[in-house]
């Protein structure tokens, strides 16, 4: 099986009313859970907008801390998925479900051969 990273900008999703919203996470809910069910789900979640964002960079030896990113996380990760499936066409499959499910568009990225 291969793992592929399904995600999104918080930039592609459109402005939804609160009751948009709400269906929006019902119908996920149920995505997830028919993904749970097929066993290709690993991991899904989004990012707390209103939680701290920090950095750090360990290349002087010793790791030191910053406020924030380089550039917005939010214009380069919303949500994802991590899914684990035999390859590329079943990545497609559960991407565009995905982004049906949702109404905006996803990125699909598969992740290195581990390597043990």
């Amino acid at each position: 099986m291969t793992e592929y990273l399904i995600a999104f900008n918080d930039e592609w999703v459109p402005d939804l009313t609160d009751e948009d919203l709400r269906e929006a996470s019902k119908a996920a809910g149920a995505l997830r859970a028919e993904m749970k069910a097929a066993g290709v789900l690993i991991f899904t979640g989004g990012l707390d907008d209103a939680a701290p964002v920090f950095s750090v960079d360990a290349s002087s030896g010793t790791p030191l801390f910053t406020d924030g990113p380089f550039a917005e996380s939010k214009e380069h990760l919303g949500g994802f998925a991590v899914v684990d499936v035999p390859d590329e066409q079943a990545a497609r499959l559960w991407a565009g479900r995905i982004a049906a499910t949702c109404g905006w568009p996803q990125e699909v990225r598969r992740f290195r051969a581990r390597r043990v």
